[in-house]
């Protein structure tokens, strides 16, 4: 199923934005992003600051995302979205977008990780620049190279529209207009019709 692109913008902006929101507040409190000493990864030796560019991004999101531990089969693109100026950091937005194709379905659901480039106005320009990124309709900030990426996330994303769909296609070969019990909320009818 082809997904509506008017939808899918919508809900990188909202998904991204939910991220950035989320790393200005923990600034703010001078609170930590998912930072676990034993969950130390492989990662990419992230830019300076002051060599930062929206394609230098998009290459380096690439490249991490290369180390991640994956099976066979994943594919996925990477899009910049958009760059967001605040006071003391300017936050670069991205997406990257997975499926698995097999022969028997060889276009299937996608599940997306949005990243946030962080570039500081404030810091030293030579520190180089944090990357973090959320999962799909998840809130946990993950910090990039502090967090062991598990390919299970992609995949519960993936099952939970799958399960949704299945949902949604129950209702519409129901025989009836809307659904029981709707009716009556609708107008005033005995009690027992509404069972």
């Amino acid at each position: 199923m082809e997904e509506d692109p008017r939808s899918s913008n919508r809900n990188s902006k909202t998904e991204s934005a939910q991220l950035m929101k989320t790393l200005l507040e923990r600034r703010a409190v001078g609170g930590q992003v998912d930072e676990s000493a034993d969950c130390k990864v492989a990662t990419v030796n992230w830019v300076a600051s002051k060599d930062f560019s929206v394609d230098m991004g998009l290459n380096q999101i690439g490249e991490y995302i290369q180390t991640w531990e994956m099976q066979h089969g994943w594919s996925h693109s990477l899009l910049f979205l958009s760059s967001t100026e605040e006071e003391q950091h300017t936050f670069h937005h991205y997406r990257a977008r997975f499926s698995t194709t097999t022969s028997r379905r060889p276009i299937q659901e996608t599940a997306s990780v949005y990243f946030v480039a962080v570039v500081s106005k404030v810091n030293p320009q030579t520190l180089p620049v944090e990357v973090h990124f959320v999962v799909e309709s998840n809130r946990l900030v993950h910090t990039a190279g502090s967090t062991r990426f598990r390919e299970k996330w992609l995949a519960d994303v993936i099952e939970s529209k799958a399960s949704l769909l299945r949902e949604v296609d129950l209702w519409s070969t129901l025989d009836t207009e809307e659904p029981p019990g709707r009716r009556c909320l609708d107008r005033e009818v005995d009690q027992t019709e509404c069972l």
